[in-house]
Order: structure tokens, then sequence, then C-alpha cells
């Protein structure tokens, strides 16, 4: 199971209105369960079985909690059971896809005068 999640305060913070420390905490969080993880500039995406990733997303949710007064979760998850690896692989899959389609189609033999 994949999971893609963004987890941050509201209701009080910083007078910028940035929630990087309540972002590092919860990103800590993912960092220490051991499991496959990337964390981009909007989320973090998680692998692993779904009990363990959902515990993540909790204890990531709760390290957050402290940073307002109340915490907004928005999470997608991709549950393909018997997948493992998915985190990379899509990622390959899709970069062999556009290199495929950058590289010219070979001629056949119509377009060779056979």
């Amino acid at each position: 199971m994949l999971i893609a999640f963004s987890v941050a305060p509201s209701g009080s913070g910083s007078a910028d209105g940035s929630v990087h420390d309540a972002v590092a905490a919860a990103v800590a969080v993912v960092r220490a369960s051991g499991l496959p993880h990337r964390t981009t500039s909007m989320f973090t995406e998680v692998e692993g079985e779904w009990d363990e990733v959902f515990a993540v997303v909790k204890a990531a949710t709760d390290a957050v909690m402290p940073y307002g007064s109340r915490v907004s979760l928005v999470l997608k998850a991709d549950i393909r059971p018997g997948y493992t690896g998915e985190i990379d692989g899509k990622i390959q899959r899709l970069e062999q896809a556009i290199a495929d389609a950058a590289e010219p189609p070979a001629p056949d033999a119509t377009t060779l005068g056979g």
C-alpha cells in the first residue's frame, strides 16, 4: 500500500503562517518508522502494510497537534495487495514511458522500400 499525506496545524502558529516546525515534527515520525518514504514540497509518501502505514499517519498527526488548535489531514491511498517497492517502481515505469515516447519510432518494412 502506498499513501500520500499532508498534515498541517491551524488555529495558531507563527505570525507568517509558516508551519515548517510542525511539518518537521511529522516528517521526523515518518523517518523514524523505517518504512520506505519520500517527502516532497506538498506531500509525504509512505509504503507498507495497512496497519503500519496508518500507525505512522496517526503518529505524524499526533506530532503536529501541539502546533495548533486543530489539524488538517489530507490522505490519498493506492491499495494494491501483493505489490511492494511501488514507491520507486511507479517512478521508474513513468521515466521509462517518457524515454520510450521520446525515441523516434522504428521504420517498418513499408517505409524502407521493401
